[in-house]
């Protein structure tokens, strides 16, 4: 679409919101920013940079319905749900809904690599950044990850990789976008209140690849029962990664190597020892990362040079310090039961575990988590929305070493009273963060502060 001139309706004022709107004016197009929740139009104005204001007008409040016939295009940012009746009005003027990624890719050059599923998005995303950095000139890690891709898509060129996070919510609002290497890691439930079901969600995630065709490639895991199946619809290449089963076509585990087949011929890549993150589940995401960076034509020795340097991102069971024997880690990014399991089977010492959050609504959330807790965890502190029902999950199957507590700040202050020398604290919550932050990075810049405030 040619956006000169057009009337274009950016839903929300975040990060990826404002991104857009500066796209658009840079495109010479002509903006309303829509924003129920926020009231500073001169905090919003600020924030925009140096473009010509006179494209763009801010509303708050209530949508103007009135203006509907006028617009051309709605550009939603990915935490508003789609289920507004302004956008149910403007089906009777066949406006186009594009999210924040649709418009960047449309106004880009380049090559990208999308990457989604319920966990290890950041982490692969950021080891597949990092391997296509030391082999292309021209790298762009964008996404979810927290970096709009509007905020980089003008400065893209034919040689451009781009490589994209994406949640399920920013591939809802998607119409041409179309990867040249794709990967959905993993489904496990989350999100619910927005997708309603498990299936729903699924199928969401599956459509980072519906417009890819045999000339690109798709990436699932194939020890998961919804990415395996996701294959038989597949219109594109797959590789698999497996921890389990020796593939034809893709990355799996033989013993403690890490094995690239391909048609059936097999190449070593790595040893589990190369690695230098925590856990299983980042093992499956270094052979996702494998498929990927193969896929894009980066040669294997290159590939292991970045794995054999690469260490985890932020937030997600990061060495925060060491104080008097006992070692804190930064979960913040578990923002799920099934990524909190991750965090605590990471742990080989007795564990002191701080958990609690924003309730997902989840069912059962917290049963799977929960059966770790008598192997695992010394003592429990929760806090936050959900506190009241971890603890009666954890007690109902006879765990009772709990404490719950109202802050972050006194959670961690309380975990160092019951940690000893060989200890470990964690955070990791199981749940969202935004009951009482703005999100599980602010949850986890805190709680490194606090833990750096400890004597």
């Amino acid at each position: 679409m040619d956006l000169t001139n057009k009337r274009v309706c950016v839903v929300g004022a975040g990060l990826s919101g404002i991104a857009a709107t500066t796209l658009l004016v840079k495109k010479d197009a002509n903006v309303v920013i829509f924003d129920s929740k926020k009231k500073d139009k001169d905090e919003i104005i600020s924030l925009l940079g140096d473009i010509d204001l006179n494209k763009v007008r801010v509303c708050f409040d209530q949508f103007p319905i009135d203006e509907l016939k006028d617009i051309d295009l709605f550009v939603m940012s990915p935490g508003v749900p789609l289920e507004q009746p302004y956008l149910e009005e403007s089906k009777k003027y066949n406006i186009p809904i594009w999210g924040e990624i649709e418009l960047a890719f449309q106004c880009s050059k380049g090559k990208v690599i999308a990457i989604t599923g319920t966990n290890g998005k950041t982490t692969t995303t950021s080891l597949v950044g990092e391997i296509m950095k030391n082999y292309y000139s021209d790298v762009f890690v964008v996404g979810n990850i927290g970096i709009p891709y509007t905020s980089i898509a003008l400065q893209t060129t034919d040689d451009s990789i781009i490589v994209a996070e994406i949640s399920s919510y920013q591939i809802e609002t998607t119409d041409t976008f179309k990867p040249v290497a794709s990967a959905v890691l993993n489904i496990t439930p989350d999100h619910l209140m927005r997708h309603k079901t498990v299936d729903n969600y699924a199928w969401v995630k599956e459509q980072i690849s519906k417009n890819q065709d045999k000339d690109s490639v798709v990436v699932y895991n194939y020890d998961d029962n919804y990415t395996r199946n996701m294959a038989n619809r597949s219109k594109c290449k797959v590789l698999f990664f497996s921890m389990k089963e020796k593939l034809e076509n893709g990355v799996y585990l033989d013993g403690d190597t890490l094995v690239l087949s391909i048609e059936g011929n097999q190449t070593n890549v790595c040893k589990v020892s190369d690695i230098r993150l925590f856990g299983t589940h980042n093992i499956e995401n270094v052979m996702a990362a494998i498929a990927l960076s193969v896929s894009m034509n980066v040669p294997l020795l290159n590939i292991l040079d970045t794995i054999k340097q690469f260490k985890d991102v932020e937030h997600r069971t990061e060495f925060v310090k060491e104080l008097k024997g006992v070692k804190f880690y930064n979960d913040s990014k578990a923002t799920n039961p099934d990524s909190a399991i991750k965090g605590i089977s990471s742990m080989s010492s007795p564990t002191i575990l701080i958990g609690g959050g924003q309730d997902k609504k989840l069912p059962n959330a917290y049963d799977e988590w929960a059966k770790l807790f008598p192997e695992k965890v010394k003592q429990l502190v929760l806090f936050g929305e959900t506190k009241h029902n971890i603890a009666e999950t954890a007690r109902n199957i006879g765990f009772n070493d709990i404490v719950l507590v109202d802050t972050l700040e006194e959670a961690v202050k309380t975990s160092y009273s019951f940690a000893t020398d060989g200890d470990v604290v964690l955070l990791s919550p199981a749940c969202a963060s935004w009951d009482m932050f703005k999100s599980f990075e602010e949850r986890g810049t805190l709680f490194k502060q606090y833990v750096n405030e400890l004597e």
